[in-house]
C-alpha cells in the first residue's frame, strides 16, 4: 500500500519534476515590446542577436519580420507587422492582437540591451545542453570504428563556437556584413604604422608586396632542404611576437592592436632546439657554438639578456610530433580559447596525419589536410603559415628555382593556398659546383659567389590578393636570419 501511494505521488509530482530548457519568455517580450515601441532599440541588440536566439518560435518569427523592416528603412509596428506575419493561434487571440499587446506593455527602452542579454545568454545555455546531450548519447551508442579522442575533439570544437563572442551557426549573412568588414580592415590599414591591412612580418619588402599576413589567409612556405624555411618561419613568428601591443576591451578582453599572439607547431624540432634557433638568431651568436659551449662570458651575457627578452614575448610552441590534422585544430581552438591567437605556424605540412581512412593514399590524406587548414583559418580567423617540402625534381633542372608544380604529393597544395611562396639560395648550389683552382671556370664561379653572397629569394608564385614576384632578403648563414637587404636608393653615392 505504502509503494502504491508513493508510485502515484511520484507520477502526481512528474510534471513538477520534468525540467525545461532555460527561457524568458517574459524577456523575450519585453524586448519585442520595446523595439515595436522605438525601432532605434533594435540597433542596440542587432549585433550580437539573432532570430534563432528566442525560445519561443512566434517570437523567432516576430523579430525576423521586425529586423527585415528596419534594415529596409521602414518602421516596425503592430500595424505594419500585421501585414506580413500572417495568421497564427496564440490561444484565443490572433496576431495582430498579440502585437498590440506586446506595445501597450512595454516599459522602457533603456533596459533593450539587457533583455537582448538575456535571451543570447540563455540560448548559449540551451546550445550547451545540446552538446552535453550529444556528448552523452554518442559516449553510449559510439560506433565501433570511432575513438573516444574524436569524440572529444568534435565536442571541443562546438564548445569552442559557443565560447567565441559573435560567432553563430553557419549559414548565408547579408552582403552588407562583410562589406562592413572590408571597409574596417581598409580603415585598419590606413590607421596601422606601415599602412598595412594585415600582420607585419617584420619584413620591409615582404610587407610592402602583400600589405602583411592577411586574416583567414592559407600560406604555403615551401623549400627543397637547407633552404632556410625553419628560419625565416622562426624570424617572422618572433618579429610578430616581439611587435605585440594588446589593448583591454570593455568586456575584459584583450584585442592585439599591433604585431600578434603567436602559435608555432614543431612537428620535426623539439622546443629546446627551436628556442635555440630563436637566441641564436636575435642574439647574433651561431646555434652551434652555444651547443657545444664554445662562447665567451660576453657571448653569456648577450644570450641571457635576449632570453630575458624572448621569454616575456607571446610566443607558444606545441613540440608534439606526428599529430593529426583533427588534433591540431583542436589545441589551436584551446589556444585562441586560453591565451589568444592571432597567427599559427606549422613546420611542417608533410609532417601531419589526416583521419587515416581506410583506403586512401598519400595524396587523399594530404588534400584533406590543407582543406582543414583553411578552414580552421576561417574558422579563428587567423592567417595559418604552413611550411612544405619541395619534390627531387627541382634538383634534375639548370635552374633550380622552385615553381608551383614542384609542391610536393598533391595539387590540392596549390589549390587551397592563398599565398604559396618559395625560398630560393642561389649560394647554396654554387658551393656545391666549384670548378678547380686556378682555371677561368673558378674565376668565373667567383664572381657568381660573390653576386650569391647573402642573397636568398622569397618568390611569391601565388597570391590571390596581389601580384606574384620575388622579393630579395638578406640571409645571415651563421646564425640563421633573414633580413631586409639594404635601399640601394638610401645608399651613398660610391665615389
Amino acid at each position: 500500500m505504502a509503494t502504491a501511494t508513493a508510485l502515484v505521488a511520484r507520477l502526481d509530482n512528474r510534471e513538477a519534476e520534468y525540467r525545461v530548457q532555460p527561457h524568458n519568455i517574459e524577456a523575450e517580450q519585453a524586448l519585442l515590446g520595446a523595439i515595436l515601441v522605438n525601432n532605434d532599440a533594435f540597433y542596440r541588440i542587432s549585433d550580437f542577436l539573432v532570430p534563432e536566439h528566442f525560445h519561443e518560435p512566434v517570437h523567432q518569427r516576430i523579430f525576423d519580420l521586425m529586423a527585415s523592416l528596419i534594415r529596409a528603412g521602414k518602421i516596425a509596428t503592430p500595424i505594419t507587422l500585421k501585414t506580413f506575419i500572417g495568421e497564427i493561434d496564440l490561444g484565443g487571440i490572433t496576431a495582430s492582437q498579440y502585437l498590440a499587446r506586446l506595445a501597450a506593455e512595454a516599459t522602457t527602452v533603456i533596459n533593450a540591451q539587457d533583455y537582448g542579454r538575456t535571451i543570447y545568454d540563455l540560448a548559449i545555455r540551451r546550445q550547451l545542453i545540446g552538446v552535453g546531450e550529444d556528448l552523452v548519447n554518442v559516449a553510449y551508442d559510439a560506433p565501433v570504428e570511432m575513438a573516444p579522442r574524436e569524440q572529444i575533439e568534435e565536442a571541443e570544437r562546438r564548445l569552442y563556437e559557443l565560447a567565441e563572442k559573435g560567432r553563430y551557426e553557419g549559414g548565408f549573412q547579408k552582403f552588407d556584413g562583410a562589406l562592413r568588414t572590408a571597409i574596417d580592415m581598409a580603415a585598419n590599414a590606413y590607421q596601422r604604422a606601415g599602412g598595412l591591412s594585415g600582420i607585419s612580418s617584420g619584413l620591409r619588402d615582404l610587407d610592402q608586396r602583400m600589405g602583411g599576413l592577411q586574416h583567414s589567409d592559407l600560406i604555403i612556405l615551401a623549400g627543397r632542404p637547407a633552404m632556410g624555411k625553419t628560419s625565416l618561419a622562426t624570424n617572422i613568428a618572433f618579429n610578430i611576437a616581439k611587435a605585440w601591443r594588446g589593448e583591454r576591451q570593455e568586456d575584459g578582453s584583450i584585442k592585439s592592436v599591433d604585431g600578434g599572439i603567436v602559435g608555432f607547431f614543431s612537428l620535426e624540432m623539439s622546443s629546446d632546439q627551436l628556442a635555440t634557433r630563436i637566441v641564436a638568431e636575435q642574439s647574433g651568436i651561431s646555434s652551434y657554438k652555444i651547443r657545444q659551449g664554445r662562447i665567451t662570458e660576453a657571448d653569456f651575457g648577450r644570450l641571457t639578456d635576449v632570453a630575458a627578452q624572448i621569454e616575456k614575448l607571446p610566443l607558444y610552441i606545441d613540440q608534439t610530433g606526428g599529430i593529426s590534422i583533427a588534433q591540431l585544430m583542436a589545441r589551436a581552438r584551446r589556444l585562441k580559447r586560453q591565451k589568444g591567437l592571432d597567427i599559427l605556424f606549422i613546420d611542417y605540412l608533410q609532417l601531419l596525419s589526416g583521419s587515416a581512412k581506410k583506403g586512401e593514399n598519400r595524396v587523399q590524406e594530404l588534400t584533406e589536410i590543407t582543406t582543414s587548414l583553411k578552414a580552421l583559418a576561417k574558422e579563428l580567423v587567423v592567417p595559418i603559415v604552413a611550411l612544405s617540402q619541395l619534390s627531387r625534381q627541382v634538383e634534375s633542372r639548370d635552374d633550380k628555382r622552385p615553381q608551383l608544380s614542384d609542391l610536393r604529393e598533391s595539387g590540392s597544395i596549390e589549390q587551397d593556398a592563398d599565398v604559396v611562396m618559395f625560398v630560393y639560395r642561389e649560394e647554396y648550389y654554387l658551393k656545391n659546383k666549384e670548378p678547380r683552382a686556378g682555371t677561368p671556370e673558378h674565376a668565373t664561379w667567383l664572381n657568381e659567389m660573390e653576386l650569391a653572397h647573402g642573397l636568398a629569394e622569397l618568390i611569391i608564385g601565388k597570391q590571390r590578393h596581389g601580384p606574384t614576384g620575388t622579393v630579395n632578403l638578406q640571409f645571415d648563414a651563421e646564425v640563421t636570419r633573414f633580413s631586409d637587404r639594404a635601399d640601394e636608393s638610401r645608399l651613398p653615392d660610391h665615389l
